[in-house]
């Protein structure tokens, strides 16, 4: 059965080099949502809703169900397309599911992309530097340096466009109204990942949208927003374990 990883902002299918070929079962394809590692087609407008249409179309080429592994953004689509079209997923992996708390509200860091001007500003300065200065800046956060460096040739313009089109979509109140279907992710089987050292939402947030959603979860203590990257058999093997219990078939 197949297996397709989304992956987030800021970057390319390179993040999962170290965890893909760990994974057992396959076939593996990496799917580039438009902007982080793919081209923007015309009149793509970067919306939520737009990037779960995009990876609706992406999953129907299959034909049969697939094994749906999400990070970052890349979870959020994943998860809106369980809660939406849960006949294109087999099972689902998502590690941002707090996103869709009805308390969630975007960090600092994060909101800032969401203001005209300081996003512009924000986007600027991660895109704009040498590539070995961004591919130690995503090192510096916590993203393995053997991936850092392929995923940081592939920022560009319009990957910043794609980010600040994305966030200004995606203020509150989207995702709370987003999550208000989230018990129909329950439909298919679901691994709500939890990197304790992610600071993205409160676990209270993580753990009460893992229950509304029917999902079991997985907690890795000790890794942060880039735990596959910085245990990649440890992601693997919970992956893999999730992947047991719900059975080939």
């Amino acid at each position: 059965m197949t297996v397709c990883l989304v992956h987030g902002n800021p970057e390319t299918a390179a993040v999962w080099n170290r965890l893909a070929p760990l994974l057992d079962r396959g076939p593996v394809v990496r799917l580039s949502p438009p902007g982080f590692g793919a081209p923007v087609p015309p009149r793509f407008t970067a919306t939520v809703e737009e990037y779960r249409r995009w990876l609706v179309t992406e999953l129907e080429r299959f034909g049969q169900p697939v094994h749906l592994v999400g990070h970052d953004w890349g979870g959020a689509h994943v998860v809106n397309v369980a809660m939406t079209r849960p006949e294109l997923v087999h099972s689902w992996v998502c590690d941002v599911i707090g996103l869709f708390d009805q308390d969630f509200r975007w960090p600092d860091r994060v909101h800032v992309w969401a203001t005209p001007g300081a996003g512009e500003e924000a986007v600027a300065a991660m895109i704009d530097p040498p590539v070995t200065e961004r591919a130690a800046a995503l090192a510096k956060k916590g993203m393995h340096q053997d991936v850092a460096l392929p995923v940081a040739k592939g920022q560009n313009a319009a990957m910043g466009e794609c980010i600040l089109r994305l966030y200004r979509d995606a203020a509150q109140p989207t995702m709370a109204e987003l999550g208000r279907n989230l018990e129909r992710s329950a439909a298919r089987p679901g691994l709500s990942i939890i990197a304790t050292e992610d600071s993205y939402a409160p676990d209270a947030q993580r753990r009460r949208a893992s229950a509304r959603a029917g999902a079991d979860i997985a907690e890795l203590d000790g890794l942060g927003h880039w735990w596959f990257t910085q245990d990649p058999q440890r992601g693997a093997a919970t992956i893999n374990g999730f992947w047991a219990g719900v059975g080939r078939e």
